[in-house]
């Protein structure tokens, strides 16, 4: 009898036992399942978290060669020149600008710049992707494409302007990047034909005029600058768009912008002029210039 009441006892223990065991093997099997599942790892942020201040980016220096005439006026009125006005914007954190406007005996010229930071709220779209969509519609808008294959034009899209565009018009007749010269000239609309228009002869200013020049010719409708480009070198991608004077107008100006990404931040520098005669066209070459010089001087502001 002790026999047969001792045997039923140890099956049960082995059952248990099994049981167990089993239970085991099932929990082991299902964190296995689970480690196999796919995850998602948040994208990086971008490089940038904060933004320069915007009317103390660009050196005196500098101003005073964008802004001819300023540097003679009273010293009151100088500084409230080349203090530039602010911005105005609700998050100081994702976008700060700032403007200057210089008037001469015979041309007006405006300045500004504007930083953007791009942040993306999906986590599988790193800041930098995200900041490249903004640029692309910019550079869309302009009518540019950096994706386009080398060709033979390929010399004019190397950013620094030397001879003379054969291509004219390219690109300068499409929509004009959004905010662009928009409080620089009244009549800067985007409609522009490049060839409607007179051109600088360059016989008053140039480049290297240290600001002292006229920035004006007597135009002889012939294109003297390369027209709107993607430009190379600068930052992780860049165009120029040239926006001369729209066709029928009676005022000659000309606005050129240069548009940047780095990183998460994309910055926009446009420069204008106006001459006081109708007769004077603005030198398309000496706005490149300078508007480029001054956006690599604050992409290496941005990247010090």
């Amino acid at each position: 009898m002790r026999d047969m009441a001792y045997v039923p006892g140890v099956a049960l223990l082995a059952a248990l036992v099994v049981g167990c065991s089993a239970g085991s093997d099932s929990n082991a099997n299902g964190a296995d399942s689970k480690a196999g599942s796919p995850t998602v790892t948040p994208a990086p942020p971008g490089r940038y978290e904060t933004l320069p201040a915007p009317c103390r980016a660009v050196p005196r220096g500098m101003l005073k060669d964008l802004l001819p005439g300023a540097a003679e006026l009273p010293g009151d009125q100088q500084e409230k020149v080349f203090r530039g006005s602010a911005s105005v914007t609700y998050d100081t954190d994702r976008k700060v600008g700032c403007s200057w406007k210089s008037d001469a005996p015979n041309a007006t010229r405006n300045l500004s710049i504007d930083f953007e930071r791009v942040v993306s709220y999906d986590p599988a779209v790193s800041d930098d992707d995200r900041a490249d969509t903004v640029y692309a519609k910019k550079e869309k808008a302009a009518g540019l494409s950096s994706s386009a294959a080398p060709g033979p034009d390929a010399e004019k899209n190397s950013g620094t302007p030397g001879e003379k565009g054969k291509d004219k018009g390219k690109g300068a007749d499409a929509d004009e990047p959004e905010g662009a010269a928009a409080d620089a000239t009244p009549s800067a609309d985007g409609s522009a034909d490049p060839s409607s228009s007179s051109s600088p002869s360059g016989g008053d200013g140039g480049g290297d005029n240290g600001g002292t020049g006229t920035g004006t010719g007597t135009g002889t409708g012939t294109e003297d600058a390369l027209p709107s480009r993607v430009l190379d070198n600068l930052g992780d991608a860049a165009f120029l768009h040239d926006l001369p004077t729209r066709a029928g107008s009676t005022a000659q100006h000309r606005t050129v912008s240069v548009v940047f990404r780095t990183s998460n931040v994309v910055v926009t520098v446009r420069y204008a002029e106006q001459p006081a005669l109708v007769t004077q066209v603005p030198d398309s070459r000496e706005l490149q210039e300078k508007a480029q010089a001054l956006a690599r001087k604050l992409a290496e502001t941005l990247s010090e």
